[in-house]
Protein backbone atom coordinates (compact mmCIF):
# COMPACT_ATOMS: atom_id res chain seq x y z
CA UNK A 1 0.00 0.00 0.00
CA UNK A 2 1.34 3.22 -0.87
CA UNK A 3 2.68 5.66 1.90
CA UNK A 4 0.74 8.66 0.76
CA UNK A 5 -2.77 7.34 1.89
CA UNK A 6 -1.70 7.53 5.47
CA UNK A 7 0.51 10.36 5.58
CA UNK A 8 -2.03 12.12 3.70
CA UNK A 9 -4.89 11.24 6.57
CA UNK A 10 -3.13 12.52 9.34
CA UNK A 11 -2.52 15.58 7.70
CA UNK A 12 -6.39 15.80 7.50
CA UNK A 13 -6.79 15.17 10.71
CA UNK A 14 -4.38 17.23 11.91
CA UNK A 15 -5.70 19.98 10.20
CA UNK A 16 -9.29 18.88 10.97
CA UNK A 17 -8.22 20.04 14.81
CA UNK A 18 -6.61 23.31 13.45
CA UNK A 19 -9.97 23.87 12.29
CA UNK A 20 -11.69 22.83 15.30
CA UNK A 21 -8.94 25.64 17.18
CA UNK A 22 -9.79 28.10 15.25
CA UNK A 23 -13.37 27.87 15.24
CA UNK A 24 -13.37 28.39 18.79
CA UNK A 25 -11.49 31.15 18.46
CA UNK A 26 -13.89 32.79 16.72
CA UNK A 27 -17.01 31.66 19.01
CA UNK A 28 -14.96 33.03 21.37
CA UNK A 29 -14.45 36.75 20.04
CA UNK A 30 -16.71 38.18 22.31
CA UNK A 31 -16.38 36.22 25.62
CA UNK A 32 -14.46 38.55 28.32
CA UNK A 33 -10.56 37.61 29.11
CA UNK A 34 -10.79 34.86 26.37
CA UNK A 35 -7.33 34.02 24.73
CA UNK A 36 -6.96 33.12 21.55
CA UNK A 37 -5.02 29.66 20.79
CA UNK A 38 -3.08 28.01 18.02
CA UNK A 39 -2.27 24.37 17.04
CA UNK A 40 1.13 23.26 16.71
CA UNK A 41 2.00 20.26 14.98
CA UNK A 42 5.43 18.30 14.44
CA UNK A 43 6.40 15.64 11.53
CA UNK A 44 5.92 11.44 12.21
CA UNK A 45 8.17 8.79 11.96
CA UNK A 46 10.79 8.72 9.02
CA UNK A 47 11.23 5.90 6.97
CA UNK A 48 14.92 4.99 5.69
CA UNK A 49 14.80 4.20 2.05
CA UNK A 50 18.81 3.99 2.07
CA UNK A 51 21.03 4.70 4.36
CA UNK A 52 24.14 7.02 4.25
CA UNK A 53 26.53 4.94 2.11
CA UNK A 54 28.85 4.51 -1.17
CA UNK A 55 27.44 4.43 -4.76
CA UNK A 56 28.05 1.90 -7.01
CA UNK A 57 31.37 3.07 -8.24
CA UNK A 58 32.21 4.22 -4.79
CA UNK A 59 31.78 7.56 -4.86
CA UNK A 60 30.67 8.64 -1.01
CA UNK A 61 27.24 9.13 -0.47
CA UNK A 62 26.95 11.27 2.69
CA UNK A 63 23.23 11.87 2.68
CA UNK A 64 20.57 8.97 2.82
CA UNK A 65 16.87 8.99 1.76
CA UNK A 66 14.39 8.91 4.22
CA UNK A 67 10.52 9.64 3.35
CA UNK A 68 8.33 10.95 6.07
CA UNK A 69 4.98 9.25 7.66
CA UNK A 70 2.80 12.68 8.11
CA UNK A 71 2.13 14.88 10.79
CA UNK A 72 0.08 15.03 14.44
CA UNK A 73 -1.28 17.90 16.33
CA UNK A 74 1.80 19.02 18.89
CA UNK A 75 0.22 20.93 21.46
CA UNK A 76 -2.64 23.81 21.58
CA UNK A 77 -1.21 26.99 23.08
CA UNK A 78 -2.82 30.04 24.25
CA UNK A 79 -1.35 33.78 23.72
CA UNK A 80 -1.70 35.38 26.88
CA UNK A 81 -1.87 38.93 25.08
CA UNK A 82 -3.52 42.03 26.29
CA UNK A 83 -6.86 42.26 25.36
CA UNK A 84 -8.81 45.49 24.57
CA UNK A 85 -10.87 47.53 27.85
CA UNK A 86 -14.16 48.35 27.28
CA UNK A 87 -15.97 50.92 29.63
CA UNK A 88 -19.20 49.13 31.37
CA UNK A 89 -19.68 51.71 33.92
CA UNK A 90 -20.70 48.67 36.38
CA UNK A 91 -19.21 49.15 39.83
CA UNK A 92 -18.50 45.56 39.89
CA UNK A 93 -16.76 45.15 36.37
CA UNK A 94 -12.83 44.40 36.63
CA UNK A 95 -10.13 44.72 34.09
CA UNK A 96 -6.52 43.78 34.56
CA UNK A 97 -3.88 45.54 33.00
CA UNK A 98 -0.76 43.02 32.94
CA UNK A 99 0.43 39.58 33.47
CA UNK A 100 -2.03 39.08 36.40
CA UNK A 101 -5.27 36.93 37.11
CA UNK A 102 -7.85 36.79 39.43
CA UNK A 103 -8.54 34.35 41.77
CA UNK A 104 -11.68 32.55 42.61
CA UNK A 105 -13.09 29.34 44.59
CA UNK A 106 -14.60 26.60 42.80
CA UNK A 107 -17.58 24.55 43.75
CA UNK A 108 -15.03 22.09 44.66
CA UNK A 109 -13.15 24.07 46.88
CA UNK A 110 -9.97 24.14 44.78
CA UNK A 111 -8.70 28.00 43.67
CA UNK A 112 -9.06 28.78 40.08
CA UNK A 113 -7.80 31.51 38.15
CA UNK A 114 -9.51 33.96 35.37
CA UNK A 115 -9.11 36.97 33.45
CA UNK A 116 -12.98 37.28 33.48
CA UNK A 117 -13.24 40.14 35.78
CA UNK A 118 -17.56 40.28 35.53
CA UNK A 119 -18.36 40.09 38.66
CA UNK A 120 -21.56 41.01 40.75
CA UNK A 121 -22.64 40.93 44.22
CA UNK A 122 -24.01 37.57 45.62
CA UNK A 123 -25.72 36.23 48.74
CA UNK A 124 -23.84 33.82 50.32
CA UNK A 125 -24.35 31.72 53.82
CA UNK A 126 -25.75 33.32 56.70
CA UNK A 127 -27.28 36.18 54.14
CA UNK A 128 -23.79 37.77 54.05
CA UNK A 129 -23.60 39.28 50.61
CA UNK A 130 -20.32 38.63 48.37
CA UNK A 131 -18.35 39.12 45.51
CA UNK A 132 -18.60 37.02 43.41
CA UNK A 133 -17.89 35.70 39.05
CA UNK A 134 -20.81 35.00 37.00
CA UNK A 135 -21.10 31.47 37.91
CA UNK A 136 -21.60 32.08 41.77
CA UNK A 137 -17.56 31.26 42.60
CA UNK A 138 -16.62 34.03 45.56
CA UNK A 139 -13.45 36.21 44.17
CA UNK A 140 -10.74 35.87 47.03
CA UNK A 141 -8.18 38.36 48.49
CA UNK A 142 -5.08 37.98 49.15
CA UNK A 143 -5.29 35.97 51.95
CA UNK A 144 -7.40 33.33 50.50
CA UNK A 145 -10.58 35.37 51.64
CA UNK A 146 -13.94 36.05 50.18
CA UNK A 147 -14.70 39.95 49.96
CA UNK A 148 -18.05 40.56 51.99
CA UNK A 149 -19.90 43.94 52.00
CA UNK A 150 -20.26 44.94 56.47
CA UNK A 151 -23.33 44.50 58.09
CA UNK A 152 -25.47 47.70 57.28
CA UNK A 153 -23.50 48.70 54.52
CA UNK A 154 -25.08 48.88 50.91
CA UNK A 155 -23.23 47.80 48.40
CA UNK A 156 -22.95 50.43 46.11
CA UNK A 157 -21.06 52.06 48.90
CA UNK A 158 -18.48 49.41 48.20
CA UNK A 159 -15.46 51.11 46.47
CA UNK A 160 -11.78 49.44 44.82
CA UNK A 161 -8.82 50.86 44.54
CA UNK A 162 -6.31 50.23 41.36
CA UNK A 163 -4.26 48.45 43.40
CA UNK A 164 -7.43 45.64 44.17
CA UNK A 165 -7.80 47.09 47.71
CA UNK A 166 -11.42 47.20 49.13
CA UNK A 167 -13.36 49.34 51.08
CA UNK A 168 -16.48 51.61 51.45
CA UNK A 169 -17.72 54.80 51.86
CA UNK A 170 -20.16 55.68 55.46
CA UNK A 171 -23.39 57.89 55.65
CA UNK A 172 -20.77 60.60 56.19
CA UNK A 173 -18.98 59.72 53.10
CA UNK A 174 -15.86 58.92 54.96
CA UNK A 175 -13.45 56.13 53.39
CA UNK A 176 -13.05 53.13 55.79
CA UNK A 177 -10.59 50.69 54.86
CA UNK A 178 -11.89 46.62 55.23
CA UNK A 179 -8.00 45.77 55.22
CA UNK A 180 -8.36 43.82 51.82
CA UNK A 181 -7.14 43.53 48.71
CA UNK A 182 -8.42 41.14 45.65
CA UNK A 183 -5.48 38.64 45.16
CA UNK A 184 -3.92 39.60 41.65
CA UNK A 185 -1.44 36.36 40.57
CA UNK A 186 0.90 35.60 38.06
CA UNK A 187 2.75 32.15 36.70
CA UNK A 188 5.75 31.37 34.97
CA UNK A 189 4.08 29.97 32.07
CA UNK A 190 0.89 30.79 31.76
CA UNK A 191 0.53 28.57 28.49
CA UNK A 192 0.79 25.89 30.90
CA UNK A 193 -2.49 26.64 32.71
CA UNK A 194 -5.40 24.10 32.15
CA UNK A 195 -8.43 26.00 30.72
CA UNK A 196 -12.02 24.81 32.19
CA UNK A 197 -15.18 26.08 31.73
CA UNK A 198 -16.59 28.93 32.38
CA UNK A 199 -13.41 30.98 31.67
CA UNK A 200 -11.38 29.50 35.18
CA UNK A 201 -7.88 28.21 34.55
CA UNK A 202 -6.59 25.89 36.58
CA UNK A 203 -2.25 25.51 37.81
CA UNK A 204 -0.61 22.41 36.40
CA UNK A 205 2.39 21.64 37.00
CA UNK A 206 4.03 23.30 33.57
CA UNK A 207 2.39 26.41 34.76
CA UNK A 208 4.43 26.31 37.61
CA UNK A 209 2.96 27.97 41.09
CA UNK A 210 0.88 30.96 41.45
CA UNK A 211 2.93 34.05 42.68
CA UNK A 212 0.79 36.59 44.63
CA UNK A 213 1.63 39.56 43.97
CA UNK A 214 1.43 41.88 46.71
CA UNK A 215 3.76 38.62 48.08
CA UNK A 216 6.26 39.27 45.05
CA UNK A 217 7.90 42.82 45.26
CA UNK A 218 10.24 41.38 41.97
CA UNK A 219 6.84 41.41 39.89
CA UNK A 220 5.48 43.94 37.78
CA UNK A 221 2.11 44.72 39.13
CA UNK A 222 -1.31 45.02 37.40
CA UNK A 223 -3.34 47.46 37.55
CA UNK A 224 -6.94 46.82 38.61
CA UNK A 225 -9.42 48.83 36.21
CA UNK A 226 -12.69 49.31 37.67
CA UNK A 227 -16.22 49.68 35.31
CA UNK A 228 -13.99 48.09 32.88
CA UNK A 229 -14.34 44.38 31.33
CA UNK A 230 -11.28 43.20 28.87
CA UNK A 231 -12.08 41.71 25.89
CA UNK A 232 -11.09 38.75 23.94
CA UNK A 233 -7.24 39.25 21.96
CA UNK A 234 -8.45 37.24 19.08
CA UNK A 235 -8.20 39.29 16.18
CA UNK A 236 -10.39 38.07 13.73
CA UNK A 237 -9.38 39.09 10.09
CA UNK A 238 -5.67 36.76 11.13
CA UNK A 239 -8.55 34.05 12.18
CA UNK A 240 -10.09 34.02 8.73
CA UNK A 241 -6.63 33.72 7.17
CA UNK A 242 -5.40 30.72 9.21
CA UNK A 243 -9.07 29.20 8.57
CA UNK A 244 -8.25 29.93 4.81
CA UNK A 245 -4.93 28.10 5.02
CA UNK A 246 -6.06 25.33 7.17
CA UNK A 247 -8.97 24.59 4.43
CA UNK A 248 -6.25 24.72 1.62
CA UNK A 249 -3.77 22.37 3.59
CA UNK A 250 -6.77 20.11 3.98
CA UNK A 251 -7.98 20.42 0.79
CA UNK A 252 -4.34 19.43 -0.57
CA UNK A 253 -3.94 16.42 1.51
CA UNK A 254 -7.36 15.22 0.31
CA UNK A 255 -5.88 15.76 -3.30
CA UNK A 256 -2.43 13.75 -2.18
CA UNK A 257 -5.45 10.64 -1.08
CA UNK A 258 -6.76 11.14 -4.75
CA UNK A 259 -4.19 10.99 -6.54
CA UNK A 260 -2.30 7.80 -4.62
CA UNK A 261 -5.70 6.23 -5.16
CA UNK A 262 -5.30 7.05 -9.02
CA UNK A 263 -2.08 5.85 -9.19
CA UNK A 264 -3.35 2.62 -7.43
CA UNK A 265 -5.64 1.83 -10.25
CA UNK A 266 -3.30 2.71 -13.07
CA UNK A 267 -1.11 -0.13 -11.64
CA UNK A 268 -4.14 -2.46 -11.09
CA UNK A 269 -4.87 -1.50 -14.95
CA UNK A 270 -1.19 -2.96 -16.13
CA UNK A 271 -2.25 -6.80 -15.30
CA UNK A 272 -5.32 -6.43 -17.39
Amino acid sequence: MMRALYTAATGMRAEQTNVDTIANNLSNVNTTGFKGERTEFKSLLYQTIQTRTTSGNGASKPVGAQVGLGTRVAATTATYTQGALTSTERDTDFALEGDGFFAVRGTDNQVYYTRNGAFTWSQYGNNQTILTDSQGNPVLDTNNNIIAVPNGVAAEKMTFGEDGSVGYYDAQGTYISLNQRMAVYQFNNPSGLQKQSASLLAATGNSGNPMLEAANPGLKSSKVVNKYLEGSNVQVADEMVNLIVAQRAYELNSKAITTADSMLETANNLKR
